[in-house]
């Protein structure tokens, strides 16, 4: 297996995309904690990339795990000049517990969009998730989904917040324009995508 400058170099000469510093600009660096460990998130163009703490502070590994997950590479800086740049990025990351998976505190979903007959569409993040009204109320199973179908675990809300926010998602939600030619989707073909909901409580 390459090393990290190996398969960088290699990449370079099969003409990978790489970034000057005004391009690479990370969304979000987010610091997990808990079990005895740290876990780095680094939110890059709708990439999660995860990081140790040494693989972080390391130019060659970061660079290499961002061509990799998000097909792009980072500019190269000097060794001090990435050491300070690294330092400032952790120091501002969000600091959130971890649990069985992340959480996003700072979770939104793009559209909701209804297709009539109790059947919804959340956009989120160029993903389309399908639901059932009964589902989409339910918590526990918009959770489960959208960490499913998204990789993103929404945050746990109070049960009358969710409802509220979910009625307010309803009341705003999109119509799903007609398509020519579109065959009725029945009821049990839409639930055919959703068999790991079957059994969900709350």
């Amino acid at each position: 297996m390459p090393t990290d400058s190996q398969y960088i170099l290699n990449s370079i000469r099969q003409g990978c995309v790489m970034l000057s510093d005004d391009e690479f600009v990370i969304d979000r660096l987010v610091k997990y904690f808990g079990n005895g460990r740290i876990r780095w998130h680094v939110e890059f163009r709708g990439h999660r990339i995860e990081l140790t703490t040494g693989q972080l502070k390391k130019q060659a590994t970061f660079r290499r795990k961002i061509l990799e997950q998000a097909g792009v590479l980072p500019p190269q800086r000097a060794g001090a000049n990435y050491r300070r740049w690294a330092l400032d990025l952790r120091k501002n990351a969000t600091e959130l517990p971890w649990r069985d998976r992340p959480v996003d505190v700072g979770f939104a979903i793009d559209r909701l969009t209804s297709h009539g007959d109790g059947r919804w569409t959340v956009e989120y993040q160029g993903k389309a998730i399908k639901f059932t009204t009964t589902k989409l109320r339910r918590q526990v199973s918009f959770r489960k989904r959208m960490l499913a179908k998204a990789k993103v675990l929404p945050p746990e809300l109070d049960p009358v917040a969710y409802r509220k926010w979910v009625d307010w998602l309803i009341q705003n939600a999109a119509e799903a324009a007609p398509q020519a030619g579109e065959v009725s989707m029945t009821e049990k073909s839409w639930l055919d995508d959703l068999p790991e909901l079957a059994g969900w409580q709350k």
